[in-house]
């Protein structure tokens, strides 16, 4: 059932995104935005439907912030593989937008995947004005310096410092890297419904930082054309992970504990939610 409805979530956002760029000028920079959106799990995208449909938010309106934060998603990818930052030459098995096209207009298509976030959750389509509002504004924190970007800010001084990051760090950091968009996109659901996101918001946070973790034993066990990314890069930077902090077994562990944390979390929710459970065991066991 997971596998379904996460293969139809790809086909309905990428039909989206379609729609978007057919209305737009064929210029370097949108065929930039257009590769930098094609492809990918589209987790969040899912996590934004999933929770719709668990409230009883129709579909056509939970497809525009799901296909949102796939944009905003994709934007932070494209800078984040700038040279500037991580200056990676891959990304889901194809060349990154940088190289690609050039630096220049990767940093545009960013700033435009972005501005398109914005765009989508501000829909009349979305639902009130008062929705509207509060996706946009929950969208701005978790992805500003009080969310992803600062995790990234983070990440990046992690590499200079002269000592490495404690787990707890590491945990705060990828709070925020990782974690802040997926809790956005798990919370989706309940903010357009206008009901409690509490337990929501515990089953994100222990699937985001489950997911960081599964990226680590990632970048120490997969290879570079089945994650389609360069891995090893962690351990060659000389990083403190998940993985360096409590072993390969023992991050595998608390993966599957933070698993089993957030389907604990979904038990208000019954047989309703089996699909959020299937996704967290997923986001241990994906090979990229």
């Amino acid at each position: 059932m997971f596998q379904t409805r996460l293969d139809q979530t790809a086909r309905d956002i990428q039909t989206q995104f379609d729609r978007i760029y057919a209305d737009l000028d064929k210029l370097p920079v949108v065929q930039a935005m257009a590769h930098a959106t094609r492809g990918g799990k589209r987790l969040r995208g899912f996590f934004v439907l999933e929770t719709a449909r668990l409230h009883g938010v129709a579909p056509e309106q939970a497809i525009l912030p799901a296909t949102a934060i796939e944009a905003l998603h994709a934007y932070s990818l494209v800078h984040d593989d700038l040279p500037c930052m991580d200056d990676d030459d891959l990304r889901r098995g194809e060349p990154t937008v940088h190289v690609k096209w050039d630096e220049a207009t990767a940093v545009l298509a960013g700033d435009a995947l972005q501005a398109m976030a914005f765009e989508l959750v501000s829909d009349p389509r979305v639902g009130s004005g008062d929705v509207r509002a509060n996706l946009s504004l929950s969208l701005a924190k978790a992805a500003g310096a009080q969310g992803m970007v600062l995790g990234q800010a983070l990440d990046m001084a992690a590499e200079t410092a002269a000592q490495p990051l404690s787990l707890e760090q590491i945990t705060m950091l990828q709070q925020g890297k990782t974690g802040a968009l997926i809790a956005w996109s798990a919370m989706a659901g309940a903010r357009m419904a206008q009901v409690n996101t509490g337990q929501l918001q515990k089953y994100a946070s222990a699937v985001g930082l489950a997911f960081q973790i599964a990226d680590d034993i990632l970048d120490v066990t997969g290879d570079t054309a089945t994650v389609g990314k360069a891995t090893g890069k962690d351990a060659n930077a000389g990083k403190a992970t998940f993985v360096s902090h409590l072993g390969l077994d023992g991050a595998k562990r608390r993966a599957d504990e933070l698993v089993q944390s957030a389907c604990d979390a979904l038990s208000v929710y019954g047989d309703e939610a089996e699909t959020l459970r299937q996704a967290a065991a997923f986001v241990i066991a994906r090979q990229s």
